[in-house]
């Protein structure tokens, strides 16, 4: 009886270290492939799945091969963003913005938007966005003069050289802390939820050095194009009047000021008339009492 108890106890502790192995070994397989995604080769990883040092030197950092060029100290001492706006009276509204047109494209910049405004009783006018080169905004500017009667000038100019040199430092931090997670990445021994951890602080990181490029690039786009807008429109029509005489219109404006004396007359009477009443009556009063002294005064003689 002995024996075959002990038979069935060692079969039974077989299975259970069988399973065990089995189930380990799923468990690194679904790592696996977790670590696998959709058949592309992650950091740290081959083309197998498996673990393998990656050069730092391969890896592109803002997920482009166009990194932004360095820029001298002086070059940062004029980073100023320049905008103007302008208005200016023509004669011929389209001829104006042909020459505009004219201006933009001579100078290498190009028109970044327009519009016209017209209607019955209504001024022409047109409005044009200008984008011209940063060393050549003087000469557009002294370019409007020409085109007719030049009303207003206004100039700003920003300067973010300031904001280019922050921004310039956070790119140079993020990627050095890019770089280390990497280092990590390549040389990883812990668990898989600390790998997935270090990814995942990876994609982060690579997002804010892409955000903070595409403001480099927006500051250098808007240093190097400067911005004018102007606007356009034309006199206002003088309407002659027609069929009237300087002798005609003396007569109207002889009849216009009678008819005003006239309306002030009719008017004042709403003051005469209660003045003079009251006046009546108390000369009335007056008189009476006069009369009546008067024949007391001689009856009593």
């Amino acid at each position: 009886m002995r024996l075959p108890t002990i038979v069935l106890i060692c079969s039974a502790a077989l299975a259970s270290c069988t399973l065990e192995r089995s189930t380990v070994a799923t468990r690194d397989s679904a790592g696996a492939d977790h670590l696998q995604v959709q058949g592309q080769r992650r950091i740290g990883y081959d083309a197998n799945g498996k673990p393998s040092a990656v050069a730092l030197s391969e890896v592109v950092v803002t997920g482009t091969a166009d990194p932004l060029p360095s820029l001298a100290a002086a070059d940062v001492s004029n980073m100023v963003i320049r905008t103007a706006t302008a208005s200016i009276e023509v004669d011929s509204l389209e001829t104006a913005v042909a020459e505009l047109r004219q201006l933009a494209t001579h100078v290498g910049g190009y028109v970044g938007g327009a519009g016209v405004a017209t209607g019955k009783n209504q001024l022409r006018q047109a409005f044009i966005e200008l984008k011209v080169p940063a060393g050549r905004f003087d000469e557009v500017v002294a370019g409007l003069r020409p085109m007719g009667r030049l009303e207003s000038v206004n100039v700003n100019a920003q300067d973010v050289g300031e904001e280019y040199v922050d921004v310039t430092a956070r790119i140079d931090n993020a990627r050095r802390l890019e770089q280390r997670l990497i280092g990590l990445l390549a040389t990883r021994t812990g668990k898989l939820k600390d790998v997935l951890d270090v990814e995942q602080t990876l994609a982060r990181v690579r997002e804010e050095i892409e955000r903070y490029e595409g403001r480099i690039r927006y500051l250098r786009a808007h240093i190097a194009m400067s911005t004018l807008n102007v606007t356009l429109h034309e006199p206002l029509p003088i309407v002659a009047a027609t069929g009237r005489g300087p002798i005609s219109e003396a007569f109207r404006q002889a009849w216009r000021n009678f008819v005003v004396l006239l309306s002030l007359a009719v008017q004042s009477l709403g003051v005469v008339l209660p003045l003079g009443f009251a006046a009546g009556v108390a000369w009335l009063v007056t008189r009476r009492w006069r009369l009546a002294r008067q024949r007391t005064a001689v009856s009593g003689a």
